[in-house]
């Protein structure tokens, strides 16, 4: 039968479903808005706390060893750190070359 036959009055939406409509939307529109308000007061607790590293060529550092692969023995052994090392140049901001003592 075509489409256009059909009488437009004869669809109806059960209720049940209808109202599990509405509280679906309800809670899709709830549930963002609580996820905008967590991540505007993170933003703002970041802001607050943060501040960006005040470091200078010359500066002594310590070079953590987490990612060091090449480094043997027990790892729960081996130093946390390396250092204290000297700053040779700021790369970037989270960047920089380091003169290592032995």
């Amino acid at each position: 039968m075509p489409v256009d036959h059909l009488k437009k009055n004869l669809l109806t939406i059960h209720p049940t479903a209808k109202d599990f409509h509405d509280m679906w939307q309800r809670e899709c529109d709830t549930s963002s808005r609580c996820i905008a308000e967590v991540k505007e007061y993170k933003r703002q607790r970041y802001d607050e706390t943060h501040r960006e590293p005040d470091l200078r060529e010359g500066d002594q550092v310590l070079v953590s060893t987490l990612n060091f692969k090449n480094l043997k023995g027990q790892k729960k052994m081996r130093n946390s750190f390396l250092g204290p090392s000297t700053l040779i140049i700021l790369i970037g901001k989270n960047e920089l070359e380091v003169r290592l003592t032995e």
